[in-house]
């Protein structure tokens, strides 16, 4: 199965246009179970995001393979070997397993700041210890990718990737990490929901962007399908995307992603853009 599980509503009030809040442990039990019985087997979770890990572990992921970041070097350490293993061993501990599928850096930046090499270093020599299958990175824009790779060689990349953000298909770099065997999962299928949402709940700030959603609203009618289904089945028609991550809200919200999955995907072209202020979430101003 393509989808994988992100889990940060497990542990944060994540999302745009997620009205519900964090999930309880029965609601995020029941998730599990239906993912599962689904063949969805992979998760992707944090450790900064909030309670995830721990209550992943309370529910048994022993089935899954579980992907997890590593938050950034905090200042002033001086042992970042012993940190990495820390941060580690403290993961599998609270999600009650014996190894990660992955170990993505959120930050990977700081492989050229100071520490930068001893941090790629520990890195592998978890892989080493066996108790990481694969390290990798976790990007914000595919233009990352050719300083990092180019001196260190990560075996998975998490980037974003949707109807509207075309960028890892345009600047080559699907087809290359496919090429080197790297694993490539894409997030933000749904721009944290901004997709999904009608205009009239659209938040007044995206107005800006009026002439791009008139040409979304109307490739959504020459396709005949639902937003969340045209989303859905452009990303999972990508044959060099491994995984697409998508969090859900609750077990009826997975259900409704199961079932849009189905299906071919969207024959006319899809409107596309290169405005980061529009693809990239940090960038919104919505207050």
């Amino acid at each position: 199965m393509k989808i994988a599980l992100g889990t940060a509503q497990f542990g944060l009030n994540y999302g745009i246009a997620n009205m519900q809040g964090q999930l309880t442990r029965d609601k995020g039990e029941r998730v599990i179970a239906l993912a599962l019985s689904h063949g969805i087997n992979t998760l992707d979770t944090a450790i900064a995001y909030g309670e995830s890990e721990c209550l992943l572990g309370d529910i048994g992921v022993g089935e899954w393979k579980v992907v997890t970041k590593l938050p950034p070097i905090p200042g002033g350490c001086t042992d970042v070997d012993a940190w990495v293993h820390s941060e580690v061993q403290g993961s599998l501990s609270r999600l009650g397993i014996g190894r990660l599928h992955g170990l993505l850096l959120h930050r990977p930046s700081q492989l050229f700041e100071q520490h930068g090499p001893q941090l790629f270093a520990s890195m592998q020599q978890l892989v080493a210890d066996g108790l990481v299958q694969k390290v990798g990175i976790s990007i914000y824009d595919p233009a990352e990718l050719g300083p990092i790779l180019g001196r260190w060689h990560f075996d998975l990349v998490q980037a974003p990737f949707n109807v509207l953000d075309r960028r890892l298909l345009q600047s080559g770099w699907a087809s290359r990490l496919k090429d080197r065997g790297v694993e490539l999962h894409t997030r933000s299928t749904f721009l944290q929901g901004l997709l999904l949402m009608p205009p009239a709940l659209r938040p007044v700030w995206f107005r800006q962007w009026d002439a791009l959603w008139s040409l979304w609203d109307r490739w959504l009618n020459d396709c005949g399908l639902s937003p969340v289904q045209a989303c859905l089945r452009t990303a999972l028609a990508v044959p060099e995307i491994d995984h697409i991550v998508l969090g859900v809200d609750n077990e009826d919200h997975l259900r409704e992603i199961l079932e849009a999955a189905n299906g071919p995907p969207p024959g006319p072209a899809a409107p596309h853009t290169d405005d980061l202020n529009l693809l990239n979430p940090a960038n919104w101003t919505l207050s």
